[in-house]
């Protein structure tokens, strides 16, 4: 049976995402869809997403940089990435940020684990802009709309 806490999660989740998508197509950001891909994992976490989402950010930035450092040495293999997973997690733990973990390596796996023909710090710098404009319309939505974060059973 649908309840009214899901249609309402749904929905909102479906406006937000909407919204993040076009505003970063509206920036023109090349791989604009991890806007929209960064408000959903935010929106529909079981943590309410003001709790963490400066460290959200924080993590956006800590994976860009490592991941563009990588990204920029001449050669980096599957053991490169995994010693660019483990730094982002010392790191984030290391500055008391251990909640940006998560997004510290999902940005840097977007950036190493994906082709890109361009320079690994333009690379980095945008998907800084589109996974922070995802988490920012998150944030945004969660302030005007909030709804009740249910613990999964």
């Amino acid at each position: 049976m649908l309840s009214r806490e899901s249609l309402v999660s749904s929905v909102r989740t479906a406006i937000a995402s909407t919204a993040s998508l076009l505003l970063a197509r509206s920036l023109k950001l090349p791989e604009f869809y991890w806007a929209p891909i960064s408000t959903i994992v935010v929106l529909l976490s079981t943590i309410n997403p003001l709790t963490l989402g400066w460290q959200r950010f924080a993590g956006t930035a800590i994976g860009a940089v490592i991941g563009a450092g990588i990204a920029s040495l001449p050669q980096h293999n599957w053991l490169v990435y995994g010693l660019g997973i483990f730094f982002c997690g010392i790191l984030s733990s290391a500055s008391r940020l251990g909640a940006a973990y998560r997004f510290a390596a999902i940005t840097l796996s977007i950036i190493l684990l994906i082709a890109h023909n361009r320079p690994p710090w333009l690379v980095a710098v945008d998907r800084f802009i589109e996974v922070s404009l995802g988490i920012a319309v998150a944030l945004l939505v969660t302030i005007a709309w909030p709804v009740a974060v249910q613990e999964p059973r």
